[in-house]
């Protein structure tokens, strides 16, 4: 296949993007941001270097929110908040690097601002796809000579649209809060399990 450069205004789905400079990468993430609406989940993928921050920069342009945005390795999840003259969408920053598992994920309730914010989560593929029944994936590669290519692909389910769509947001999300609790009241229920045989163990013969 062929790779080709983003051309300005025009979103490429399932093909090769060659983003030779990070003013280029940056350019396709300000393209996704026309794409992107509340309640949309992007997830970000590839090695350290890729550039995947640098594309969450051009999002950040694009969709008009303040800044700086830099990568939020230590805090996890960062949020920008839309300025004025923006498309008046937040944007929710998410580095799910140090993240061991999806239960990590949902404990930052992430999905609590889907209704309402573009999530951008880097190194989420296999971990962030369950905050949200589609997603947009975007696959960052760095070649032998430096150049970055992107493959961009929706993957799920596409949501209704207007308040039909922000009802599905919340009722994902709403399912994601009844799964938790179900985990936790199993969790619960082992530990009381254990605790009490543990006891029975005590008890002298």
């Amino acid at each position: 296949m062929i790779a080709s450069r983003p051309a300005p205004g025009a979103l490429v789905l399932d093909a090769e993007l060659e983003l030779p400079t990070t003013a280029d990468t940056e350019a396709l993430g300000e393209q996704l941001a026309h794409e992107l609406r509340a309640g949309d989940l992007l997830v970000l993928s590839g090695p350290l270097g890729a550039g995947k921050t640098a594309l969450v920069r051009g999002l950040a342009r694009g969709l008009g929110v303040a800044g700086p945005v830099t990568s939020p390795t230590f805090v996890i999840a960062r949020e920008h908040r839309p300025l004025p003259g923006g498309a008046g969408v937040p944007l929710v920053h998410v580095d799910a690097y140090r993240l061991g598992s999806g239960a990590e994920l949902d404990d930052l309730d992430l999905d609590t601002d889907l209704a309402d914010a573009v999530v951008a989560v880097e190194w989420g593929e296999g971990v962030a796809e369950r905050l949200a029944a589609r997603h947009l994936l975007v696959r960052l590669e760095r070649r032998w000579d430096e150049v970055r290519v992107a493959h961009v692909r929706w993957w799920g389910e596409p949501a209704p649209p207007g308040p039909a769509r922000t009802d599905a947001v919340r009722a994902d999300a709403v399912r994601a809060d009844a799964s938790r609790a179900d985990a936790a009241q199993a969790e619960t229920a082992q530990a009381e399990t254990a605790q009490a045989e543990a006891a029975r163990d005590e008890v002298p013969e």
